[in-house]
């Protein structure tokens, strides 16, 4: 690797250093202890210096330097891990330099142009792959540790690096943590002791800052089981983020493909950097903070002062800029910050130092001391004023709240509750003529407080769509629901069936879904989004929110709340494994921890907590208050997000908290959390009865006082409104990994259950090789977006196939775990055995498949590994990457091989039509919406499964296939101690089958008709035959799919075959056969050499 150059003046400094070539300008030098005459001494302490200090010079074992001979100066220009690539850079100079110099008069004229062609040659190489760095030429030198270090494949991408002490034990070990996009890795070598470790991001459990009296400040990693820990670090925190983005995009990759899809800056595997990752960590918290759309990205950021009119006086905070938003947030404490889509903004006006923005109907924002201010004027005013084209609804979509079609409001009713609904909307026409309207309006603690005392039923849904964020996604998409629900119209999946059962139990007390403009209402929002977002389709819980979103929001309006909830607000909530609601859960046993002492010395074991606060997640307490009374929960959770909730069920676990405490079980804790939840009204609700909820314990009512909505919520608010959403997203992002880990390890023990009903590995070696096999599949994803593992995973699928491996991999791991040490077929048998195990004939092999195939060779009797050996040398059946359906008989006859004649032809077309009228059949039904594809496939597999196998059914082998079977046995036996003994076993055993088949050859010729007697149509169809198979290339694995014992009579008199009792039976009598096939195979020692070797073996695939 060429270096840029530095001064050296001591090339043989303390005799570090050996030279190994010279001439008049270079030298090329051997770092002492490494190469020949290595070792001792020296080499123990060159090593420690070459991990502790950061120069390349000190680590990489060869180095060229440039020197003149008049000068003691010396500039190190290139180094090198081996001897052949310094040697290539050594006759590089030798080459392209060496005759330049000569014309040069002066020494200073020969540095300078050697310093000058040597910084050509680095700025060309770093073109491309260093030019995101922020320092290329250390980030260079700490790639070339990491490569030599570490041996990983040469396509992983080195992120960043930081010097700091592993914690091995109770000693630390100085050394330098290496952050890459699929790894953690560490090394030290201090006086002989190497410390070296790798884990990969998908394999860790915890990822946390921690201290104790030893360490102030360290971070915390499990893995394996294991913990380990990191201190000393410079910069604690970068790094700890950096980490903690990593592993993140780790998970959202390998487990969650959805989610990841959705980041196009991270795509690319090959491509991350620590800036980007910056860049995404930045830009996710500012899209949060301020509720845009997913699309938007954080593009500058700028100190300012804004005008504030309702304060009358200027606020200090920062600008922040994306591609369709202005958005301002405050810095001095007032909580006050503001979105300006770009859309609603007139020219920009700039001048000294200070910028005006105007609004469309509303006031001018000013914001003034902008450092570069003309340079963001001038970008404002390149994006303003693009607004989104009008649209019109279609007559199918509802274009009212369902509360206003089923309890308009009474102007004349003057009731007490009616009143102090109307001083509600009072308060807050007042905030609206202080603080704006709509979008562009100021968000201060002033309507947090608004939002704490309740939201009046007429403006819920408008402020519903503000807080959420969902009016802009809504305006910059018109048109987007109506195509939805035209084009969802009819269409019927499983998603829809579902949609359907649930319908009316959707509020079902409630008017409005009690007839069918409600449930037309929330069939189409629903139906909508699953057609939109078919990763998600529809997840119970969905239903019970989208209906109290069309209470009060328009059809469309609710469809994209439904959405602002679904993909931003809630992430990963409404799948098939709710991740994401279970690591609230463990956020919220984290805040109970923290806030709830008493309760934790109670009740321990919090797991209680989470399986009864499920459905307060899922459904915002929706499902377990009163309609009248969660529709204020709702109104908080549109404002602070998640955090509200998790104050929320904090205030009623402390409300309760003398009650649980004095429980005895699980049981009666839920009965007293039930008995609350009845008892909470609204007071203030304007809602008649015939709307509101009736509480189910009513009949109860001695036992718990009312408690009123807007009280709790306020006690909740006092008492835990300390808590930021800064740090629910971080404990979120840590518990992600646990939560993710723990479903993993759920599905390894069903997976081991399932396959240990047919293998005879126990459960400790079952989970070393699942271990092995989730690996392996990892493999093949982490340098490629585009394997076929990875675009088949799939972790709604059964769990055998959630990981699979591709032939590329599964010829890897097969390489490592083979009992036998094969010869130079390794590849090619690996095929055949790929081929033989890949039932369903997908290019891919799931973990049973594997095992079952692995258990034959290390457990299975001699007769059951020869069959498995016998079988790899037959044809391959056909390929059923798609279904053909043909439609006559001819068609038929054209797919068949040509050796299927006669009867054997007749069955098989009969068969084909039999298939395919079942085929018609099932796509019919599958068209009118009846049966679901894979379920009839299934059930169609089952139909036809045949009974198991015996040796009399299997096939005879032919000429070609017999010979490589042969030399099978060969490849299989080299290497062993007895090899010479077993060959002319081999040897004896092959050519008493021939003599064996060229006596029966001469007995059916005797018995056969004269070759006269033929007809002579017969003798020509039988030479023509002949001619054609004898001109037609076959290759070495394949040749046989043409020859073998179906091919009929014709073909007796120029091949023999073989049946597998004819081979067995010869085997037999080899004693040397036979104990060699049933000699016991260490699989522990197997696993234990594959786990060492596997990521080096990828590296060389």
């Amino acid at each position: 690797m060429w270096l840029k150059p530095e001064e050296i003046l001591l090339k043989n400094a303390f005799k570090l250093w050996v030279t190994e070539k010279d001439n008049e300008y270079f030298v090329l030098q051997r770092r002492r202890g490494y190469g020949e005459g290595g070792g001792g001494l020296t080499g123990l302490l060159v090593g420690t210096l070459d991990t502790v200090l950061d120069s390349t010079s000190k680590v990489a074992p060869y180095r060229i330097l440039h020197h003149t001979p008049d000068s003691q100066v010396y500039w190190s220009i290139a180094c090198g891990v081996t001897k052949e690539e310094i040697f290539q850079h050594w006759d590089w100079l030798q080459q392209n330099i060496m005759r330049t110099l000569s014309v040069f008069d002066s020494s200073e004229d020969i540095t300078s142009f050697v310093q000058g062609k040597i910084r050509g040659l680095i700025a060309e190489e770093g073109k491309t792959s260093l030019v995101l760095e922020d320092d290329p030429e250390k980030f260079r030198e700490a790639l070339l540790r990491f490569e030599k270090w570490f041996e990983l494949p040469p396509e992983e991408k080195l992120v960043t690096y930081y010097s700091c002490s592993y914690w091995k034990g109770k000693v630390p070990c100085q050394g330098w943590l290496y952050l890459s996009t699929n790894f953690l890795c560490f090394y030290s070598y201090l006086l002989g002791a190497e410390v070296k470790l790798v884990i990969s991001w998908d394999e860790m459990w915890r990822l946390e800052k921690t201290s104790n009296v030893i360490l102030t400040e360290s971070i915390h990693v499990l893995a394996h089981g294991e913990d380990h820990y990191f201190s000393m670090l410079l910069h604690l925190n970068e790094t700890f983020v950096i980490m903690e983005q990593l592993a993140d995009y780790s998970i959202k990759r390998l487990f969650d493909k959805e989610a990841f899809q959705r980041v196009p800056a991270l795509s690319d595997p090959l491509q991350i950097t620590k800036r980007g990752l910056e860049a995404h960590a930045k830009s996710e918290q500012f899209r949060t903070f301020f509720r845009l759309p997913k699309e938007e990205n954080l593009l500058e950021v700028h100190e300012s002062f804004l005008w504030v009119p309702f304060s009358h006086f200027n606020t200090l905070g920062k600008i922040c800029l994306s591609e369709n938003y202005l958005c301002f947030a405050s810095q001095d404490g007032s909580q006050c910050h503001i979105i300006i889509p770009m859309r609603e903004v007139k020219s920009p006006d700039s001048s000294s130092r200070a910028l005006t923005v105007c609004v469309r109907g509303k006031r001018a924002l000013r914001f003034s001391e902008v450092r570069d201010y003309q340079r963001l004027a001038n970008t404002i005013r390149s994006r303003c004023g693009i607004s989104a084209s009008p649209h019109l609804c279609s007559k199918a979509v509802s274009t009212e709240a369902l509360m206003t079609v089923f309890h308009p409001q009474d102007v004349e009713n003057l009731d007490p509750k009616m009143l102090k609904e109307k001083m509600k909307e009072q308060s807050w026409n007042i905030h609206f003529s202080e603080y704006g309207r709509g979008t562009s309006m100021f968000f201060t603690r002033k309507t947090r407080d608004l939002i704490v005392r309740g939201v009046p039923e007429a403006l819920r849904g408008e402020l519903w769509m503000l807080f959420s964020g969902a009016v802009n996604d809504m305006a910059t998409h018109p048109g987007y629901y109506t195509e939805l629900v035209e084009q969802s119209l009819g269409t019927s999946t499983l998603a829809t069936d579902e949609i359907e059962r649930d319908l009316h139990r959707s509020l079902p007390e409630h008017p409005a879904f009690q007839s069918d403009t409600g449930i037309s209402a929330l069939r189409r929002v629903l139906t909508a989004y699953a057609y939109r977002n078919p990763k998600i389709g529809y997840c119970q819980a969905m239903n019970i929110l989208t209906s109290v979103l069309l209470l009060y929001a328009k059809e469309e309006e609710a469809f994209w709340l439904l959405v602002a909830v679904c993909e931003r607000m809630l992430p990963d909530y409404f799948n098939r494994r709710i991740i994401g609601a279970l690591v609230d859960q463990a956020v919220f046993e984290d805040l109970i921890r923290e806030n709830l002492p008493q309760l934790v010395e109670h009740m321990t074991d919090l797991s209680f907590f989470s399986s009864v606060s499920l459905s307060w997640f899922l459904t915002l307490f929706i499902s377990v208050l009163p309609i009248e009374s969660a529709v204020n929960v709702v109104d908080c959770f549109f404002y602070d997000g998640i955090k509200a909730i998790l104050q929320l069920g904090l205030a009623v676990l402390d409300y309760n908290m003398d009650a649980l405490i004095s429980c005895h079980d699980d049981a009666e804790a839920v009965t007293i959390l039930n008995k609350f939840f009845d008892s909470v009204t609204n007071k203030d609700s304007p809602l008649p009865p015939t709307v509101q909820q009736a509480s189910v314990g009513n009949n109860d009512k001695a036992s718990h006082i009312n408690v009123d909505i807007s009280e709790l919520i306020r006690e909740a608010y006092e008492k835990y409104g300390n808590i930021r959403s800064e740090e629910v997203g971080s404990s979120r992002k840590r518990n992600k990994l646990y939560v993710i880990q723990t479903l993993e390890d759920t599905t390894k023990q069903n997976v081991i259950r399932v396959v240990s009903q047919d293998v005879r590995f126990n459960a400790s070696q079952l989970d070393e090789l699942y271990n092995l096999f989730k690996r392996q599949h990892f493999l093949s994803c982490y340098w490629t977006m585009k394997s076929p593992a990875l675009l088949h995973h799939d972790p709604s699928l059964a769990y055998l196939e959630q990981y699979q491996l591709g032939f590329q991999q599964f010829s890897v791991l097969f390489s490592l775990l083979e009992p036998w040490a094969f010869c130079t077929t390794k590849s090619t048998l690996s095929l055949w055995v790929f081929r033989l195990i890949d039932e369903n004939q997908d290019g891919l092999v799931n973990f049973k498949e594997f095992c079952c195939a692995l258990d034959t060779l290390y457990s299975g009797s001699f007769t059951n590994k020869l069959k498995f050996l016998f079988k790899l040398h037959l044809p391959p059946a056909p390929r059923t990457g798609h279904i053909l359906v043909p439609q006559s008989k001819k068609d038929v006859r054209g797919l068949l091989p040509i050796h299927l004649t006669g009867t054997k032809q007749c069955c098989v077309i009969c068969s084909i039509f039999i298939n395919k009228r079942r085929w018609n059949s099932a796509k019919h039904s599958i068209d009118q919406g009846k049966v679901d594809l894979q379920a009839y496939l299934k059930q169609w597999q089952n139909e036809i499964l045949k009974k198991e196998e015996t040796i009399k059914d299997l096939p005879r082998i032919n000429q070609t296939q017999f010979i490589q079977f042969s030399k099978t046995l060969y490849n299989i036996f080299h290497g062993d101690p007895e090899e010479e003994l077993l060959y002319r076993a081999v040897a004896h055993v092959t050519s008493l089958l021939l003599r064996m088949e060229e006596v029966g050859r001469r007995l059916q010729e005797a018995s056969s008709p004269p070759e006269s007697a033929k007809p002579a149509s017969t003798t020509a169809a039988e030479e023509s035959s002949t001619e054609e198979a004898s001109t037609t290339p076959e290759s070495s694995d394949t040749s046989s799919s043409h020859n073998s014992q179906d091919a009929g009579p014709d073909l007796s008199e120029t091949e023999w075959s073989f049946s597998f009792e004819q081979v067995l039976a010869s085997l037999l009598n080899e004693p040397a056969i036979v104990s060699f096939f049933e000699r016991p195979v260490d699989i522990q020692a197997k696993v234990g050499q594959a786990r060492v070797a596997q990521l080096k073996e990828s590296r060389t695939s």
